[in-house]
């Protein structure tokens, strides 16, 4: 009988390449519905946000707890832009459902929200194409990745920064 140090025999080798398959299936039942349901990444575009988010931070986007609530007023969002909804828009809510904004000239309606970018003057937003109804927002930003020096919980939360 030989000795072996080191290395697999057969055996061991199709009994590693059997346990793949459940490992695999138990990461996607508890990874997928994470992604789909709860939270998802998002990369910032552009220089609307400035100085509150920069072009290309990564930040991971709450998607849970706009099912619970409604959003609130100075909260930053995620939402489908309302003119095209494949592609994703982050502003702060600056006006609630029935308010009247005098100064923008418009009265939202039960669902609408209207919102504004922090860099205003670079900012396409509530202001050119209207309110975003409620079942568009995505979400809220919980979690900044990058750039490293600006890592942090609920980035853009005016509660947090006061």
């Amino acid at each position: 009988m030989r000795e072996m140090f080191g290395s697999v025999t057969k055996v061991e080798k199709q009994k590693e390449k059997g346990d793949f398959w459940p490992f695999v299936m138990i990461t996607a039942l508890i990874v997928l519905p994470i992604r789909i349901f709860i939270a998802q990444p998002f990369i910032v575009n552009g220089a609307s946000m400035v100085p509150t988010f920069e072009n290309g931070d990564y930040l991971i986007v709450d998607e849970l707890s706009y099912r619970f609530r409604e959003p609130a007023r100075g909260e930053v969002v995620i939402f489908k832009y309302p003119k095209d909804t494949t592609k994703y828009f982050i502003k702060r809510i600056v006006g609630l459902p029935g308010e009247t904004l005098s100064d923008y000239g418009v009265t939202l309606g039960p669902d609408e929200y209207f919102v504004l970018g922090d860099n205003k003057a670079a900012s396409s937003d509530s202001r050119v194409w209207g309110p975003v109804r409620r079942d568009l927002i995505v979400g809220r930003p919980y979690f900044r990745l990058l750039p490293p020096k600006e890592i942090g919980i609920l980035p853009g939360d005016e509660s947090v920064r006061k």
